[in-house]
């Protein structure tokens, strides 16, 4: 429906002798000129990997694989992760590096090079990534504001404030804890729920356009600026790990910690939800679909080893997401065991003195121990599952599990948990700051990758912005900052939830479905795995060809029927504070945030129909009022196709192969060096202007 095929290679190279230049007919789809030469390239390979790594391995490594891993199932989790990063996770990342490397374009440039109706999946990507940007870039504005507090001793969430009217401790702080108070009331200041908007945090927003001016400085000029940037930047977080490894392992709980984490639960396996959550990890730990990943790979060389570079980066992501998890859950596992045995000794002093009052049950076989400090969780737990129903509701179980399961997921354990811990260290602020620089550095790394993703293919497809690149650049990032204001205001977080919850994740696994059926389907498995074979030298193995047909497309497809249906059978919420409580609950988002979900998801997704509907419009005008200059141009489009692999390459293992099968000679669709090449889909009046180019 939307391919064209080759014409003989003798008229093509005919036409080619009238005048046209073979580099010009590879240039981008918009009808703009480009030059590979000028095209900007990474300076080394090492710095491509750096960014790649650099973006795929976020927050989310840190903060949502650990917490994943430990709800469902610890380490049957972990291989059913790697099971669907292989069928799923792998296919789809070396498919989009493939397509990305071989026509050097952004995401709008690529798809639009398959078929003018395909346009609309990579506007899809550009503001997916611009709604990622948004909140995202918040997320690194706490991060300054919490490093910049960590230069203090003691630190200010160490201990609760005292009221200076009452000389007493504040009620919110001494009602949920020193670090929950700094976060809820200091850092955010925060509101009690969505609908109470409250005044701008004039801090917050600060930092917030300090956050910006980093993104601006270091993307100003394009990859040359930020691959230096990246070299510390994707590094130094990897360093902080392995120091608080080593800092954690030595603490007295961490074993507990990694056993509740890797101990496995099979019997998850049989639960839908836990295939959707290791399907949506994998899906946004690669960050597919953000167009990041094409706009990366459109700078490397066009026989750089993308499958080699696929499995690499997708192996280090997932080997960061363990040394994350090992990280978290021996920190964690040293906060449990330390409120835990506090616990213990609580209630051990409880009994004591209900025991020296002259009660004496059966049940108080060895509490009138002088050091209360002494007895082990183990053994006071073994007595409270035998006793614990008669001590009434004030003696606890002191559960080690529950106590590492609170604060674990997302903000809760970077900004209260781990605050927390880091407290309790010798040498804190050395701890906190360290902590927070990787933080910030994770953060920057992936803001680096998604605002390529918004840039690169805006400056491919239009020539204009192309040239004004650190026009372009400043006017995002300023834009970014005065929508992001929406997020400094005192209920700015549950906002940042709200985008983070519900704005990316239907978008991207749409624009990824469309990606595969337009690979797979409109283009063609065997014709994409003949051009990877062209650029790389060597043809992969044909499992990708069934992986990209069925196993991916159904992947994604049920992933989002799943996603949809929890939308739908569960109401939207989101964890608000409740200041006079000093607790989180958990309320039903209000109808107007609903509605402003909704156009979030479809105003990412309405780029897809448009560009489809709006290519075929433009194909009927076109019939519908023919012209001499028009029917010329229509006559080009079609006609200056590449050549088949199989004419070009007379060494080629596989000439002769569509012949023999019966088959059309192929339309190219990767474009490999000047030799090879392909009239891309042209705005006519732009065509209209080529010049003559002498060859």
């Amino acid at each position: 429906m939307m391919e064209k095929h080759s014409l003989d290679c003798t008229e093509d190279q005919a036409w080619l002798g009238e005048g046209r230049s073979e580099t010009q007919l590879t240039g981008d789809p918009s009808g703009a000129e480009t030059n590979d030469e000028d095209r900007p390239a990474w300076d080394s390979k090492i710095q491509y990997v750096l960014a790649q790594v650099g973006f795929s391995v976020g927050l989310g490594n840190v903060w949502r694989f650990p917490y994943l891993c430990h709800q469902n199932g610890g380490g049957a989790f972990m291989l059913l992760y790697v099971f669907l990063l292989l069928i799923v996770g792998v296919p789809l990342f070396f498919m989009e590096l493939a397509a990305g490397q071989s026509i050097r374009q952004g995401s709008i440039g690529v798809w639009k090079h398959i078929s003018p109706k395909l346009a609309g999946i990579g506007y899809s990507s550009c503001l997916v990534c611009f709604y990622v940007a948004l909140y995202y870039n918040v997320i690194i504005a706490w991060s300054l504001f919490y490093m910049g507090n960590s230069f203090q001793y003691p630190l200010p969430w160490q201990q609760c404030p005292v009221d200076v009217t009452t000389n007493e401790t504040v009620k919110e702080c001494a009602s949920s804890s020193p670090t929950s108070y700094f976060w809820f009331r200091k850092a955010l200041n925060i509101t009690n729920s969505i609908q109470e908007s409250g005044e701008f945090n004039a801090i917050m927003t600060g930092c917030l356009l300090a956050a910006w001016t980093i993104v601006s400085l270091a993307m100003i000029k394009g990859i040359k600026s930020s691959a230096k940037v990246m070299y510390f930047s994707s590094v130094f977080p990897y360093v902080v790990l392995f120091i608080f490894l080593i800092r954690g392992l030595m603490l007295d709980g961490a074993m507990e910690g990694i056993t509740y984490m890797f101990y496995p639960k099979l019997e998850i396996w049989g639960s839908v939800q836990v295939w959707r959550q290791a399907a949506t990890q994998v899906f946004f730990a690669l960050g597919l679909g953000y167009g990041s990943v094409i706009a990366y790979s459109s700078y490397n060389p066009v026989h750089n080893n993308c499958h080699r570079d696929a499995l690499m980066v997708s192996g280090i992501n997932f080997m960061t997401s363990v040394l994350a998890s090992l990280v978290v859950f021996v920190v964690l596992g040293f906060r449990a065991k330390n409120i835990a045995l506090r616990c213990v000794a609580e209630n051990l002093g409880v009994l004591n003195q209900m025991s020296s009052s002259g009660s004496n049950q059966h049940w108080w076989p060895w509490f009138n121990m002088t050091d209360v400090t002494s007895v082990s969780i183990a053994d006071y737990r073994e007595w409270y599952g035998h006793y614990g129903s008669m001590v009434g509701p004030k003696i606890t179980d002191c559960n080690l599990e529950e106590e590492m399961n609170e604060g674990v997921e997302g903000t809760g354990l970077a900004f209260i948990a781990f605050t927390e811990v880091m407290a309790l260290f010798p040498a804190s602020p050395f701890w906190s700051t360290l902590f927070f620089l990787m933080l910030l550095n994770l953060g920057l790394s992936t803001m680096f990758g998604t605002m390529q993703g918004i840039l690169t293919p805006l400056m491919d497809n239009f020539s204009l912005l192309g040239r004004h690149r650190t026009a372009l650049t400043v006017c995002s990032c300023a834009l970014g900052f005065i929508i992001g204001l929406l997020f400094t205001q005192r209920s700015g977080n549950y906002f940042v939830t709200m985008f983070d919850d519900y704005s990316a994740t239907l978008p991207l696994v749409i624009v990824v479905i469309f990606e595969t059926i337009s690979v797979a389907w409109v283009y063609g498995t065997d014709r994409f795995l003949d051009d990877i074979e062209v650029m790389l030298k060597w043809r992969p193995p044909v499992v990708y060809k069934y992986l990209w047909k069925y196993v991916c497309l159904f992947a994604m497809v049920g992933l989002l029927a799943a996603s949809l249906l929890r939308m739908v059978f569960k109401t939207p919420t989101y964890t608000a504070w409740n200041q006079s409580t000093g607790s989180e609950t958990t309320l039903e988002y209000p109808g107007w945030a609903l509605a402003m979900i909704i156009m979030l998801i479809v105003f990412a997704s309405l780029p897809v129909p448009f560009g489809y509907i709006h290519s075929i419009v433009k194909n009927r005008r076109a019939r519908d009022t023919p012209s001499p200059e028009g029917g010329d141009q229509e006559m080009h489009r079609e006609r200056y196709t590449k050549c088949s692999s199989t004419q070009q390459m007379d060494s080629s293992p596989h000439q002769g192969h569509s012949q023999e099968d019966g088959v059309h000679p192929r339309t190219a669709f990767l474009p490999v060096g000047n030799e090879h090449y392909q009239l891309l889909p042209q705005e006519e009046e732009e065509e209209e202007e080529e010049l003559d180019t002498g060859v």
